[in-house]
């Protein structure tokens, strides 16, 4: 399995965000390392749960449009899909698409290198390429790919997890990675009631508070570290002014710990911010695509306008409007 090649190691990044995070004015760990082995297959738990519905409102969605999305890209892409984890959406489009290659990303390699087996399984005569890295950091595409247009795949409204520069950012890094007349296929959630919201990103049954609390044992057994675990607990709330559910780890008791030598302390009441997860209005979504050059060409919603898919070309740059 290939790597994205960046600049430090995964697990030096890691270290450098938890120390830098937590000492930062507001503590907060990126939702990135909430992606270990562990936490990717309780994430693939949590999109089967009856609360948690932007999986089930997507895969419908994808199932109904992907030979929409094939006939505006045609055949023969190389197919990108950004934070592959599972992959369990990408047959949908693979059936659809007869691209050229596959190439999945994830920071998770050992749970990357299994979904990859699975779909190399399913679809023997395709050239399946995974590629172990942080997307945040750096997209270099490997050598050899079929000559043509790529089309990037980027589901679960994992772009909600940005705050709005960051997210812009990275769209535009995707589009300078996937070149011109590339194509994207983005999922985007959509605002709506706010109970609904909250019992998706914390369900009565506690696997998203194992997932959430996971990062702490992840930070206990790569990093030399000595976080009590049962000093914390998870919590979701909705922050209206920024249109996001925002997950935390909040101590329920003074405590104190040390990540690699480097000693911090909790009052209790105190949290770690660690996911966000912005919900998008009617025309908010394309705003975002536009402001990082790209154009919305088609966009499919379900019936209650839960969450939408949005088909995105890469625009020529422009010096005027």
């Amino acid at each position: 399995m290939d790597a994205l090649a960046p600049s430090l190691s995964l697990n030096q990044a890691f270290l450098n965000d938890v120390i830098d995070g937590l000492s930062a004015r507001v503590p907060a760990i990126p939702a990135r390392w909430l992606y270990d082995l562990r936490g990717s297959e309780l994430f693939d738990e949590i999109t089967r749960l009856p609360e948690y519905y932007p999986t089930r409102t997507e895969t419908g969605l994808l199932e109904r449009h992907a030979r929409d999305v094939a006939a505006v890209a045609g055949t023969g892409r190389v197919v990108v899909e950004l934070g592959a984890g599972s992959a369990t959406k990408t047959p949908i489009l693979l059936r659809a698409m007869d691209p050229a290659a596959y190439v999945p990303i994830d920071i998770s390699g050992e749970y990357l290198q299994e979904s990859a087996d699975a779909l190399q399984q399913l679809f023997p005569g395709l050239t399946v390429l995974p590629l172990e890295g942080d997307f945040m950091r750096s997209i270099r595409l490997p050598r050899g790919l079929p000559a043509g247009p790529r089309i990037g795949f980027f589901p679960g409204s994992t772009i909600g997890n940005m705050i709005p520069s960051t997210a812009v950012d990275l769209l535009r890094s995707f589009r300078e990675a996937l070149g011109d007349g590339s194509l994207l296929l983005i999922g985007m959630d959509r605002r709506k009631e706010v109970d609904v919201l909250l019992r998706a990103y914390d369900d009565p049954a506690g696997v998203t508070a194992a997932f959430n609390l996971n990062l702490l044992r992840r930070i206990n057994a790569e990093l030399d570290a000595d976080v009590p675990v049962g000093a914390f607990r998870h919590c979701a709330r909705w922050n209206d002014l920024k249109s996001r559910v925002e997950m935390h780890l909040q101590a329920v008791r003074d405590t104190c710990f040390t990540i690699a030598g480097h000693r911090f302390s909790f009052a209790a009441g105190q949290t770690i911010h660690t996911e966000n997860s912005h919900k998008y209005g009617l025309r908010d979504g394309r705003l975002l695509l536009e402001a990082a050059g790209w154009w919305p060409r088609e966009e499919w919603t379900d019936g209650e306008e839960k969450f939408a898919v949005i088909l995105a070309e890469a625009e020529t740059p422009r010096i005027a409007p």
